[in-house]
């Protein structure tokens, strides 16, 4: 007989994709709770975010030298959050009644900071963002604190 260990990490990584018997045998050997956590649990980086959408991070060196400028690596980055931290949801802006959510900032004696959220029903502004938004009031919240060094590098 073989014994296989596994991370918890790796657990997370491959549970999504597991076949239906597999899962059991996870749930079993870490609990069904553990796979059931929140989204903000899971994208704490850029990286944990490739992970949820089960992507490879970009190649910052090979962008560079294919000229893109930082902020725009780093736009790519906070698009990728998103998505991971939307799970699926994209903004219907024909829907005039879907809430669209942003984070917003302020630069103050204090620094660049996080200041609020607010959304945005039934159109898009250049100022807003409009693809860099959330489902909720609290993932705009979540991101603006937690990513709040990419959105300063790609903002100011």
């Amino acid at each position: 007989m073989k014994t296989l260990q596994i991370t918890e990490q790796t657990a997370q990584e491959i549970y999504s994709t597991a076949s239906v018997e597999f899962k059991k045998i996870l749930e079993d050997t870490f609990g069904k709770k553990f796979f059931l956590r929140n989204i903000t649990d899971r994208v704490k980086s850029y990286e944990d975010a490739c992970v949820e959408l089960n992507q490879e991070p970009i190649n910052e060196a090979l962008f560079r030298d294919s000229g893109f400028t930082e902020d725009e690596i780093i736009y790519r980055k906070i698009k990728t959050i998103i998505e991971a931290l939307n799970e699926g949801w994209k903004p219907n802006w024909e829907d005039g009644s879907q809430k669209k959510w942003q984070p917003w900032f302020r630069v103050s004696p204090l620094g660049f900071v996080f200041c609020d959220t607010y959304y945005d029903c039934s159109y898009a502004l250049a100022g807003y963002a409009s693809r860099l938004c959330f489902k909720s009031s609290e993932l705009a919240e979540y991101a603006g604190k937690q990513f709040i060094d990419l959105y300063k590098q790609f903002i100011l």
